[in-house]
């Protein structure tokens, strides 16, 4: 029997019959058996061989598996203590740091709802979090509170920070006083574990709801199928903790194999994020390719002599980009495609990738080229990328559910093609989702940003193919009478978009027309606005 007595997000997941068919592992837990996913990954750690050595690391600071266990219990406790129930939804801001990962995982461990936010994300964008999500607290890095604050004030959100340890109502000091035994909470594999929040075409907010079965069943896949790391290896990255990506190579397949993490801190451009993996004798990165490339000059400078294993991610990787990177480290990169609605990594590439392919599919997914009505298509058609398996999308209360899965199948919104070998290639994406430098990015929601400045009276985004970032965000603007198309306003215009939106989503060329291409029902037409890029 389910434990998350608030039962808000379990009466707004859809309905069965439209979930994509859950190919669960034989020997995982049926959905209605107890499960939860912090006690799987940390309190049995207690019980193995690296239960001393290192978990999390940042500079100056080192906690080992017992030590990360102990805090988290002391964290749950403090939760508990403020009123929160099992089913509660609880928003978590920060950027990757030890602060970030303990609350993360105190969260789920006490049953609650874990719904990390991007560290970039203005208040705005919180707030449209907040209205699907219904948060009853936020855990806030002090770092990051000014737009919190500002979120704050259109809402009766409680928020709590972290990150300063004197803080006199902040979770280190109400922690401090705990227990560090704390019980997990009773969870079964159907409860949800946390929502992951993505942007898509349409530009406002869908959450993606994963239970602890699913995110348990993401970890006996790509992780001990594709990544394989080891107890000796240290994780460096850059991908965000509130995206699935970081969540999952930076948080929580360290823990399947008993590795360890260790969180850089302050901006990372390329020069300081190979220092970072210097210092911490990193074995596997996780970043996209556009810092890839960026790194390659470096690191052939200042060689990272322990690296093993590159994941990339996030983005489509260039095979300019693979080859660079071969050339300089000797490292064949790991390419992996994946979803937030599917949570991670579910096509990987290995040894014996052909040049220019995806890979193959992991192990414990199935995938496939599907054409519009549903038929699988023959070796070498560009059709839609079809996949199913142990984690799948369930939205939080959003119709766009039958456009994601039909079929009992998953659509990620990728065109692709398969040989006979099982091997898949990228073609382009499906749907009008821009993926600049691993960032998603909804061109409607830039749209929205753009139409709010006085001197905008239509407009059209779109995704412009880019050699170094993989794609940039491209504007198509309509002024309003008395405006001037000159560059001042098109700095004015990319300012107000990073004062409205993430810094990221800024468009990064604007075009000026007297006209948008309509249909002659009014409907703007992305096509022509890419072709005349």
């Amino acid at each position: 029997m389910s434990a998350q007595v608030d039962r808000f997000v379990h009466e707004r997941l859809p309905t069965r019959s439209v979930w994509p068919e859950m190919l669960y592992p034989a020997h995982s837990p049926a959905g209605d058996a107890p499960l939860n996913l912090v006690h799987e990954l940390l309190d049995k750690a207690l019980h193995l061989p690296w239960c001393d050595r290192p978990l999390f690391r940042e500079p100056g600071l080192t906690l080992s598996y017992r030590q990360v266990h102990a805090m988290v219990n002391q964290r749950a406790h403090a939760l508990v203590s403020l009123g929160l129930l099992p089913g509660n939804r609880v928003l978590l801001r920060g950027t990757n740091s030890v602060g970030f990962a303990l609350a993360w995982l105190a969260v789920v461990k006490a049953g609650m709802i874990a719904v990390a936010t991007m560290p970039l994300l203005r208040a705005k964008e919180l707030g449209d979090i907040m209205l699907k999500a219904q948060p009853q607290w936020a855990l806030c890095d002090v770092r990051l509170m000014d737009e919190m604050s500002l979120a704050q004030q259109q809402s009766s959100l409680k928020v709590m920070p972290f990150g300063d340890p004197d803080a006199p109502h902040g979770l280190e000091v109400l922690s401090a006083a705990q227990d560090t035994q704390f019980t997990p909470c009773p969870t079964v594999g159907d409860d949800i574990a946390l929502l992951a929040f993505t942007s898509g075409t349409t530009g406002t907010p869908k959450a993606a709801c994963h239970s602890h079965l699913d995110v348990w069943s993401a970890c006996q896949a790509w992780p001990l199928h594709g990544l394989c790391a080891e107890p000796d290896d240290v994780v460096v990255g850059t991908p965000p903790l509130a995206f699935t990506f970081g969540l999952g190579g930076l948080l929580l397949f360290p823990m399947v194999a008993g590795a360890s993490v260790y969180y850089p801190q302050g901006p990372l451009n390329p020069e300081a994020m190979v220092l970072a993996m210097q210092d911490a004798g990193c074995t596997i990165c996780y970043t996209a390719p556009t810092l890839y490339r960026q790194m390659a000059p470096v690191i052939a400078k200042h060689p990272v002599t322990s690296l093993r294993i590159s994941v990339s991610a996030g983005e489509a990787l260039p095979q300019a980009t693979r080859r660079l990177w071969k050339d300089i480290t000797g490292i064949e990169m790991m390419d992996g495609i994946g979803a937030t609605e599917m949570f991670h990594i579910f096509i990987s590439s290995n040894a014996k990738t052909p040049a220019g392919s995806l890979g193959q599919v992991v192990t414990g997914y199935e995938a496939c080229v599907m054409n519009d009505h549903g038929d699988v298509l023959p070796h070498g058609s560009v059709g839609r990328l079809a996949v199913r398996g142990p984690t799948g999308c369930k939205y939080l209360d959003d119709h766009r559910q039958s456009t994601y899965v039909q079929h009992g199948w998953n659509f990620p919104g990728d065109a692709v093609s398969q040989d006979a070998q099982g091997f898949f290639y990228y073609q382009s994406r499906a749907d009008d989702m821009i993926i600049s430098a691993g960032y998603n990015i909804g061109g409607p929601e830039v749209e929205d940003a753009l139409l709010t400045h006085p001197a905008v009276a239509e407009c059209g985004v779109v995704g412009k193919p880019d050699a170094e970032r993989g794609m940039i965000v491209q504007a198509f603007c309509v002024l309003r009478e008395g405006h001037v198309p000159d560059v001042l306003l098109v700095k004015n215009l990319q300012d107000h978009v990073k004062s409205t939106l993430a810094p990221y989503k800024y468009p990064r060329e604007i075009v000026f027309l007297d006209q948008l291409p309509r249909t002659p029902t009014g409907k703007l037409q992305r096509f022509r606005l890419r072709t005349s890029s």
